[in-house]
């Protein structure tokens, strides 16, 4: 009887779950597509049966005991293992089908996935996508999302990740912009022009660092490749007081279209304008360092199968940055 009663309470337990990683009854009730008041009574119940309380309320907030926080961190990856086990089985009786979420950087959704994306709702016509352009980082076990872009040096060890690209940061500006001063041959002469910034600490704090790569530009002088790893690396750190600052690199890149000043971003927000020539690259001959992600990753939370939805989402993906396609 014992155990029939505690098997009765596993979706008492998942509710806690949600609810611990929403962080609401409003948000939680959302997610599951039941009423606030049952996900309440399920927590109450859970209660009375433990004997502890799982969950501090107040008018204005919630948060979780320690009992409550013991609970969810000890049953919450079960849960995540059912609910992928259950995908996996699905996925593996039909066609690819159903809903999946996929979150990602603004600049990159907008200039790549979005012009891509009708052949694959076409090829597929059973899945759902979500997409959310975010440019800061989204949890995807809190958030519900089956796979995300990320541009970064290095996922996290405990996602499963595919390197689609290689990137890197290039320094741009138009000429029209560039045509009102003396040429630079130098970084540090970047301490006398207008500096357009992604923010990545308060205030426009921050610095950028470029390696020489004067052998390489000697030979090719477009070459705007990456330099050897062994380079010699120049540290300067310039005083930024941005003329503009906005943590999104097309925004940037159309900024420094405009003829607004110098910004550094990644090489793919300023393909489309280097090709039209609106956009320049600076200083071709320094490699700029560490503002950046060197990679473009598809990352997903660890499971031992995946879904075919998501499989079938990740080669699209594959192949759209080909370096035939994403270089081109």
């Amino acid at each position: 009887m014992e155990r029939t009663k505690n098997e009765r309470l596993w979706a008492h337990v998942h509710s806690l779950i949600i609810l611990a990683q929403q962080g609401s009854y409003t948000a939680a009730a959302e997610r599951l597509g039941m009423s606030k008041a049952t996900i309440s009574q399920r927590i109450q119940e859970l209660e009375r049966h433990l004997g502890v309380k799982l969950v501090h309320r107040t008018t204005r907030s919630l948060s979780l005991t320690d009992a409550g926080l013991q609970l969810v961190n000890h049953t919450q990856a079960a849960f995540q293992h059912i609910s992928t086990e259950i995908k996996t089985i699905e996925s593996r009786a039909q066609a690819p089908k159903g809903l999946v979420r996929l979150t990602g950087p603004v600049a990159l959704i907008q200039q790549y996935l979005i012009p891509a994306l009708p052949d694959f709702l076409t090829q597929y016509p059973d899945i759902r996508l979500e997409l959310v352009a975010e440019d800061n980082i989204l949890s995807l076990d809190a958030e519900g999302f089956d796979l995300a872009l990320r541009h970064t040096q290095q996922p996290a060890d405990n996602l499963v990740a595919w390197r689609l690209a290689d990137t890197y940061p290039i320094l741009i500006a138009s000429p029209d912009y560039l045509s009102r001063y003396e040429p630079i041959k130098h970084p540090r002469q970047l301490a006398d022009h207008q500096i357009l910034h992604y923010p990545r600490q308060p205030h426009g704090q921050g610095q950028w660092r470029f390696s020489h790569r004067a052998a390489k530009a000697a030979d090719h002088p477009n070459d705007t490749s990456p330099s050897d790893p062994s380079a010699q690396l120049l540290s300067l750190s310039l005083p930024l007081q941005p003329r503009f600052a906005v943590n999104n690199s097309q925004m940037l890149s159309q900024m420094a279209q405009a003829g607004l000043g110098i910004a550094v971003v990644p090489d793919f927000s300023a393909r489309a304008g280097l090709r039209a020539g609106s956009l320049v690259q600076v200083l071709p001959q320094w490699q700029v360092h560490g503002h950046f992600g060197t990679g473009i990753y598809a990352v997903r939370p660890y499971s031992a199968q995946i879904p075919r939805t998501v499989q079938v989402l990740v080669d699209f993906l594959r192949q759209l940055f080909e370096p035939a396609h994403f270089i081109a």
